[in-house]
């Protein structure tokens, strides 16, 4: 685990690294999910950071394009996006921020090395599975997501059980770009890696980055309306249960999730409360860019733009 980075100096025209959008003395963030390999969103969440020099930015998985249209692609984490970052380190130099990343379900797990070693290069902290300090914050990060439809199973496990909902695939099925060990597969659960990620540690300050939606939190909602498998019909929530039971139990300060791109679209929430822990969402199915921004001290200022 990298070594938590020390605070800022005063950024480049004067203004603190530490400072938020309208200038007080607070912590910004910057929050997105679910780039997907697309240039354009990346470029404008790199004008944001140069623009608005935000304390932090969160980067909730899914950052490269689809696994199974990878060809030339492969080459785009190193070649564009961490070369892009660095660039922008370059250009802000002490303004640079803590970029914390995590990989999504639909990022081949052999990228994870490439963020390793950008990690230890201090370009970004690779967060999955580990917890790294933030100021007076502590941020855990967490990639798994519940068995799904899709072929990709590097980021997926059980979630409480070994149950699978119709119509998904277990993950000891499917493919995978790295080797797991089988019973790591079989009986992994996202409840138990949460509870042995987070231990006793008090999340009073704490702000997690998963990539999966709490289950029926309006951030999970996806489009299966009326859908059946063998007579079944699916449900609409594929959100994590132990997700959504972690932040009722341990009440984080702040939760941030992806995955589910058309939530937001269909239920009108990207935010939610969950007991005292704010819930944010940045998965989006438009075009666009969606970009969430939020304050640490004041968590509850957060505002999402479409760029």
């Amino acid at each position: 685990m990298m070594a938590p980075a020390s605070g800022r100096g005063r950024a480049a025209g004067g203004l603190d690294a530490g400072r938020s959008f309208d200038g007080s003395d607070m912590t910004s963030c910057l929050f997105v999910s679910d780039l997907h390999g697309r240039e354009t969103r990346c470029l404008k969440l790199f004008d944001a950071i140069a623009r608005e020099r935000p304390r932090a930015v969160f980067i909730g998985g899914d950052i490269l394009p689809h696994y199974g249209a990878r060809g030339a692609a492969e080459d785009f984490l190193s070649d564009f996006f961490l070369a892009e970052l660095a660039r922008l380190r370059d250009r802000l130099g002490a303004a640079y921020p803590r970029v914390f990343v995590i990989l999504g379900n639909d990022d081949g797990r052999h990228d994870e090395e490439t963020l390793e070693e950008a990690s230890r290069a201090g370009l970004v902290s690779y967060i999955h599975g580990r917890r790294e300090a933030l100021d007076r914050w502590t941020v855990y990060g967490y990639s798994y997501v519940p068995p799904t439809p899709f072929r990709l199973k590097d980021w997926e496990r059980y979630d409480v059980s070994r149950h699978v909902d119709p119509g998904c695939i277990p993950p000891e099925e499917g493919v995978r770009t790295v080797r797991a060990p089988l019973d790591e597969i079989e009986f992994s659960t996202i409840k138990d890696d949460l509870a042995s990620l987070a231990g006793s540690d008090d999340l009073e300050r704490a702000v997690f980055l998963f990539h999966s939606p709490p289950h029926a939190s309006g951030l999970d909602r996806a489009a299966l309306d009326g859908m059946k498998i063998d007579h079944v019909p699916l449900d609409v929530h594929v959100g994590s249960i132990a997700i959504r039971r972690f932040i009722e139990e341990r009440a984080p300060l702040v939760t941030l999730h992806g995955h589910v791109h058309e939530s937001a679209r269909l239920t009108g929430a990207w935010r939610v409360r969950i007991g005292r822990t704010l819930a944010l969402s940045a998965a989006h199915d438009g075009p666009e860019l969606a970009l969430v921004r939020f304050d640490l001290e004041n968590p509850d200022g957060a505002a999402r733009e479409l760029l």
